[in-house]
C-alpha cells in the first residue's frame, strides 16, 4: 500500500464509523474541534490529515487507536 492508498483508506474509516455512531459530519467535526469542510474533505480523500487531526478523530469517535487503524 502506497501512502495515497492509505489516505483513501483513512478517509473511509473515518466515515464508515462515523456513520456506525450515527453522527453526521457536523456532529462529528464538533466532537473532534475541526471544521465541517476539513473532516469532509479526509472523508473524500481531498485532504490528508495530520497526525494531530486523526487523534482528535479517533477521539471524538470513542474508539481505540487499535480498533481504528484495524482494517487499513
Amino acid at each position: 500500500m502506497n501512502l495515497q492508498q492509505f489516505y483513501v483508506k483513512l478517509g473511509k474509516r473515518i466515515k464508515e464509523l462515523r456513520e456506525e455512531k450515527g453522527y453526521s459530519q457536523q456532529i462529528l467535526a464538533e466532537k473532534a474541534d475541526i471544521s465541517i469542510d476539513y473532516l469532509g474533505k479526509i472523508e473524500v480523500n481531498i485532504n490528508n490529515p495530520g497526525l494531530k487531526s486523526v487523534f482528535k478523530i479517533v477521539r471524538a469517535l470513542d474508539i481505540s487507536f487499535e480498533e481504528f487503524f484495524k482494517s487499513i
